[in-house]
């Protein structure tokens, strides 16, 4: 028989150790995972969506100056005490949900040694159980859900699954890319090789890697010996190139995202991010639309 893995079993990890220089000098002393989109720092949309999966143990990796992130998802009993006495409900709950909504644990990542190092430094806490790796960076619309079908594939095949997107071939040296053989299902592909930032001449697809992962503990003896690559980083996409080339290791299949996807990893991704979301909001919306086909007709 199978072991079938439950979603609720399965572990988030979210690391967020890294230090935001594109978004200098507000990250000076503010984690960039802490900067607020709309009116949620970003970092709750990425463990909301862990949530929503069934996913409630988050592991935080963090490097120092993050306490504000740990800040963020404990208790304020003083806030919520005044935001008790004046009868403000909705922002007591606003409040209280952020720390409610999972359990969330930290480690030090210690030297920051790239991606791949600080996946390598949740073993000890997930052990033998799939786990999600998800980037802050990216932050899927709750409207299309995107890891409920990373498990659903996980499941099924006993396999990695990494999220992929198809993007504008002028754009894929910005990403990891995949190269993939179809399935029986037109959203999941098999994994057959994977390169990091290829010119666009040398890419062997469009389909971009984005921040999202499901991981099974095969995983971490690769990582052990992945060297340095790009940037002189330990990549995960390294370790995952090889799992992929192994037949005698795991699988490796692809979801891909046809999606709403928000880039918040720099400045002007991160004030689209904030635009689009605010106007699908039915509090803001009505009001910002208006305003901002009367800016544009302006300029």
């Amino acid at each position: 028989m199978v072991f079938r893995m439950e979603p609720a079993k399965i572990k988030a990890v979210m690391p967020v150790a890294g230090l935001g220089t594109r978004f200098l000098p507000a990250t000076k002393a503010t984690p960039k995972e802490m900067l607020p989109v709309v009116d949620k720092p970003a970092i709750q949309y990425v463990v909301e969506e862990a949530v929503a999966a069934g996913i409630r143990d988050v592991l935080m990796i963090i490097g120092r100056n993050k306490n504000a992130i740990a800040n963020h998802f404990d208790s304020v009993p003083e806030l919520e005490e005044k935001l008790t006495q004046k009868g403000d409900d909705t922002k007591l709950g606003h409040v209280q949900r952020s720390s409610e909504l999972a359990d969330i644990h930290l480690l030090r990542q210690g030297e920051p040694k790239g991606l791949g190092h600080a996946v390598s430094r949740a073993q000890s806490h997930v052990g033998d159980t799939p786990f999600a790796v998800m980037l802050g960076d990216d932050l899927i619309d709750e409207r299309n859900p995107l890891l409920p079908k990373m498990i659903e594939v996980n499941e099924q095949k006993q396999a990695m699954v990494i999220a992929l997107m198809e993007v504008d071939p002028d754009q894929i040296s910005l990403y990891g890319c995949a190269s993939v053989e179809a399935t029986d299902d037109p959203d999941v592909v098999k994994v057959l090789d994977l390169v990091e930032k290829p010119a666009k001449e040398d890419a062997p697809s469009n389909l971009a890697i984005i921040g999202r992962y499901l991981l099974t503990k095969e995983i971490f003896p690769v990582l052990e010996h992945t060297a340095p690559g790009k940037g002189n980083e330990i990549q995960l996409t390294d370790a995952l190139k090889e799992v992929a080339a192994d037949p005698e290791n795991v699988d490796v299949y692809g979801v891909i995202f046809r999606g709403r996807r928000y880039d918040t990893g720099d400045k002007l991704d991160y004030i689209k991010a904030i635009v689009q979301l605010a106007s699908d909001r039915d509090d803001l919306g009505p009001d910002l639309k208006p305003w901002l086909k009367d800016f544009a007709a302006s300029i």
